[in-house]
């Protein structure tokens, strides 16, 4: 059985938050030499722990143990998670909690942006819990938080990773009234492995959740999605999702390799090694994407402002 990140990872420090992942009497598979966390110490990452404690405010990278933490905040960078940390969906390959959420606070957006100048960052990426339990779904504390940002750093590049919104268009819309730079959306994994993965989300409603948002900002906003391997697909499979997401529209494409992050969630069926993710970077560049990350630690927001810099490029070229 593959390691889980979760439950063979020591965290070292109340403050430091850095993983080392442990094989010693352990009777699981060793990680591939190509699968490593980059573990970074000083005072960057830790003034990144302290802002986002004094401000409250929760990240995915801690929430979805996301393994590149240590390396992003290093370079004080962090995924701002909006809305609490538990979400209304149990998603099978995701460690953020399942549980009955949180009253929204309306504070939240101010503080982000707070957040944001502290850290002077050039490019926000901001994502939230699924909150089918409101009547907008949280669009409008999405809009609001955008808003906030703006007001705080207007010349910066701002990302939202959205749920599906239920495929609502009026919610969607809300979104991108606020006029973030990239609004992405995971399409996480193929259309065979979607019911049993992803619950309630749907493959093809997240496919036109994206469509909808390119056509419905008549093309000013970019639109991006990302999806994991190794959780059973044929690479087949990885390729109609690529080309799915061009059909869809989709400026900016990420792929990376799922790991699980504990026993209990959907058990990893492969290790993909680089050369195979290198290839289907080539082709996807090849039928006409731009911006293209595939490699086996990339997750949908690693080097997030790094990526759409491509893509703006060629929006500027074109002009």
């Amino acid at each position: 059985m593959p390691l889980c990140f979760s439950e063979r990872c020591i965290y070292i420090g109340a403050k430091t938050y850095q993983w080392i992942t442990n094989f010693m009497s352990c009777e699981t598979e060793r990680l591939p030499e190509w699968i490593r966390v980059k573990v970074h110490t000083g005072s960057n990452r830790q003034d990144v722990h302290n802002d986002l404690r004094d401000l409250k405010l929760n990240t995915v990278c801690e929430e979805a143990k996301c393994p590149n933490l240590a390396e992003c905040w290093h370079e004080r960078t962090a995924t701002f998670m909006l809305m609490g940390n538990n979400c209304t969906r149990a998603c099978r390959f995701c460690a953020i909690g399942y549980d009955k959420p949180e009253a929204l606070d309306s504070e939240e957006p101010g503080r982000v942006a707070e957040a944001s100048a502290r850290m002077n960052l050039e490019y926000v990426v901001i994502t939230s819990v699924a909150r089918d339990d409101l009547p907008d779904q949280g669009a409008s504390h999405f809009a609001s938080t955008i808003t906030e940002v703006r007001k705080r750093l207007p010349n910066a590049g701002i990302e939202i990773l959205t749920p599906d919104f239920n495929g609502r268009t009026e919610l969607i819309q809300t979104v991108l009234d606020a006029t973030p730079t990239v609004f992405n959306h995971n399409l996480e994994t193929c259309e065979r492995l979607s019911p049993p993965v992803r619950g309630r989300a749907k493959y093809r409603r997240s496919l036109k959740v994206l469509e909808d948002a390119k056509n419905m900002s008549n093309g000013k906003v970019l639109t991006k999605s990302g999806i994991m391997v190794g959780l059973g697909e044929t690479d087949e499979e990885v390729l109609d999702c690529i080309n799915d997401l061009y059909n869809a529209k989709v400026d900016i494409l990420t792929i990376g390799q799922y790991l699980p992050p504990s026993r209990k969630h959907w058990k990893l069926k492969r290790y993909v090694k680089p050369e195979k993710f290198e290839e289907w970077a080539k082709y996807a560049e090849e039928i006409g994407f731009n911006a293209v990350a595939s490699s086996p630690m990339v997750r949908s927001s690693y080097k997030a402002g790094r990526l759409v810099e491509a893509k703006l490029k060629e929006q500027q070229s074109a002009k």
